[in-house]
Formats: structure tokens, C-alpha cells, sequence
């Protein structure tokens, strides 16, 4: 077995849109039974919500119209802050967009979290948990929870799981951790018929052309967003943008990426990126 790596958007999106995988890990995660219709990929509101025009990875929405599940993978500078508006306008545009005014859907956000960058809290403390949950309920003084909303944003970092983390999020943490760091040797649970499908959906002899071709668009862009905001933060957008754009076309046309595609993903032009492809060709 020689699976895909599940920080790429293109193979995370296979496995967990499937209706087992995608089940089973809202069960295991969250810990409730959910049977849904459509799973959709890139969702977006319309029209945006406010100054937000975000598109989660994976979206479903229960048969009863009582829950709503939303899962994003973060592959670069995850920002808690910024997860809790996109989970707070959800909850507002979910609810306002109800087909019936008497059923008000609980909304869970499952952010994955597949980098391996170390953050801290508002108060300079380092973050290194597996498992973080985030809710709005009120509580006493006593600190007693009223259950009032049910609404949660979990985050999920396979980096820390540990002897603690919960088997059955545990096998979920595993697979996404081994993928990345062992793919060609994963020890994960496949007695576990969920993670079991995940790992048949990712195996590298089960891809097709074309997935292979959309996973290798998609690190470039991805690895064009990382370079850009390292290089803006480092030198002032515009500056950044340039170099952070040159340096992705050079790691694109190593590659072997074409011109068309190159463009696209840097905003370069043709000829610019055909001078960088005759240096390339003159140096090897």
C-alpha cells in the first residue's frame, strides 16, 4: 500500500467525500450519527457573507436539516482568529437561509490541521494539542454549560496526537500523519472499515490521470500562496508577490508544468516564464 498524501486538497477531498469515510469521521470526531444527501466540495455563500468569500473544502447538510458539517484542511498559516469568523458567519447565514424558520441547524466546523507549525495563544503560550474545541455556550459562575446553541468548531492536529488522544480519533490522526510522513509503509487501523475506504480511496495505483494531474496544480498553488505570504510579511506585498511568483514558476517549469498552467498559477506571462524555462534549459 502506497498511499497519496492527504495534505493535498485534491486526495483529502476524495477520501473524505465518500458517505463512509465521511460519516464514519463526523461520528468518530463529533460524536453523532449523521445521514446526509449531496457531500459538496468548495462550498461557497451566496451572495458572500459581509467582506468573506471563503469556500469550504467539504460540506453536508443532514436528511432532517438539523445539522450542518462543514471540514476544511489547513495546510498553511492557520490562524484561530480567522476560523472563528468564518465558523461565526456560517452559523449566521446557515440559520437566516433555513427552509424552515422553526428548525435552526447546529453547525460543527472540523478544521484539519496538516501543517506542522508551532503557534501560540494570545498570552505567548505554545499550542500543542491534538484536539481543540471551541463552543458559544454560556455558563454560570460556577461554571456550569447551559446547552443552549450545540454549534462547535473543532480543530484536529494529527503532529501532536499523543497516549491520550481518543482511539477512535486517533485512527483518523494516524491516517492523515502516516500519509504524509509514511506513505509508502502506513500503520493505520485498517481493521476499522472507514479508515480502511479512505486509504483504498487514496492508494496511489487507485488515482486516475487526471487527479494525479489536479493534485500537482493544486500543491503548486498552494505552495505559491505559502511563498507569497512569507515573502509579503518579509519585504511588502507587491515585492513579495514578484519574487514569491518568479520562485514558484521556477519550481513549476523543474517540474515540467506547461506555460498555460504556469501563468495561471503566478500570473506571469508567457514570455517572462519562457526566459525563465530557456535559463532552466541552459543550466541543466
Amino acid at each position: 500500500m502506497h498511499l497519496s498524501r492527504l495534505d493535498n486538497e485534491v486526495f483529502f477531498k476524495k477520501a473524505f467525500t465518500n458517505k463512509l469515510v465521511f460519516t464514519q469521521f463526523v461520528k468518530d470526531v463529533i460524536g453523532i450519527d449523521i445521514q446526509v444527501g449531496k457531500i459538496e466540495t468548495e462550498k461557497r455563500f451566496k451572495p458572500k457573507i459581509a467582506y468573506i468569500d471563503f469556500a469550504y473544502d467539504i460540506f453536508a447538510e443532514s436528511k432532517d436539516n438539523r445539522v450542518i458539517i462543514e471540514i476544511q484542511r489547513v495546510n498553511y498559516d492557520y490562524s484561530f482568529d480567522r476560523w472563528l469568523y468564518y465558523h461565526s458567519m456560517a452559523i449566521a447565514e446557515l440559520q437566516r437561509s433555513a427552509k424552515d424558520y422553526r428548525i435552526k441547524p447546529t453547525v460543527y466546523t472540523i478544521v484539519v490541521l496538516t501543517t506542522s507549525d508551532i503557534i501560540e495563544d494570545k498570552d505567548g503560550e505554545t499550542v500543542e494539542e491534538d484536539v481543540l474545541i471551541s463552543d458559544i455556550n454560556p455558563h454560570n459562575l460556577k461554571g456550569k454549560i447551559f446547552n443552549f446553541y450545540g454549534h462547535q468548531l473543532i480543530f484536529l492536529n494529527p503532529n501532536f496526537k499523543n497516549d491520550d488522544t481518543p482511539p477512535r480519533i486517533k485512527d483518523w490522526l494516524d491516517l492523515i500523519l502516516e500519509s504524509i510522513e509514511n506513505p509508502e509503509n502506513p500503520q493505520i487501523n485498517l481493521k476499522n472499515r472507514a479508515i480502511k475506504k479512505a486509504a483504498k480511496l487514496i492508494e496511489d495505483d487507485n488515482l486516475t490521470p487526471e487527479e494525479r494531474r489536479a493534485a500537482k496544480i493544486a500543491f503548486a498553488t498552494e505552495e505559491t500562496r505559502k511563498i507569497v505570504e512569507r515573502k509579503a510579511k518579509a519585504e511588502g506585498y507587491k515585492e513579495g508577490e514578484k519574487k514569491a511568483n518568479l520562485e514558484t514558476a521556477r519550481k513549476m517549469i523543474a517540474e515540467g508544468f506547461e506555460v498555460e498552467i504556469i501563468s495561471k498559477m503566478t500570473e506571469l506571462d508567457a514570455e517572462t516564464i519562457n526566459q525563465l524555462k530557456k535559463g532552466y534549459d541552459d543550466d541543466t
